[in-house]
């Protein structure tokens, strides 16, 4: 039961990623959905999904989960909108370019 429930939220992740979230809320940092649901409140929605098709088995490895789930396309969409720069990729994440490197051949987004 575990793996249907990783495939559905992984479909129902990869349904969302698809959407861009770029439109910002005014006065804060959170952005919104294309149906104008905080970035926030559609991961709660699809853990509410995922707790349910787990039909009462013990979830394990959500954290990696979740992660795996929204750093990939957190990543292909910043190296879209850079153009492919890592330092400027990096700059805009808050991280150093040698973990961007990390995170891009963790995701099979570069070649080492």
């Amino acid at each position: 039961m575990k793996t249907k429930a990783a495939a559905a939220i992984r479909q129902r992740s990869r349904a969302q990623a698809a959407r861009t979230h770029t439109k910002p809320v005014a006065r804060i940092s959170t952005f919104t959905d294309v149906d104008d649901r905080p970035l926030n409140r559609c991961v709660e929605a699809a853990l509410t999904v995922y707790f349910a098709a787990l039909d009462g088995e013990q979830p394990c490895g959500l954290y990696d989960l979740v992660m795996a789930e929204v750093e990939r396309p957190m990543l292909e969409c910043v190296m879209r909108y850079v153009a492919g720069n890592q330092c400027r990729a990096a700059a805009v994440l808050g991280v150093s370019r040698g973990t961007l490197r990390k995170k891009l051949i963790q995701h099979s987004l570069l070649e080492h």
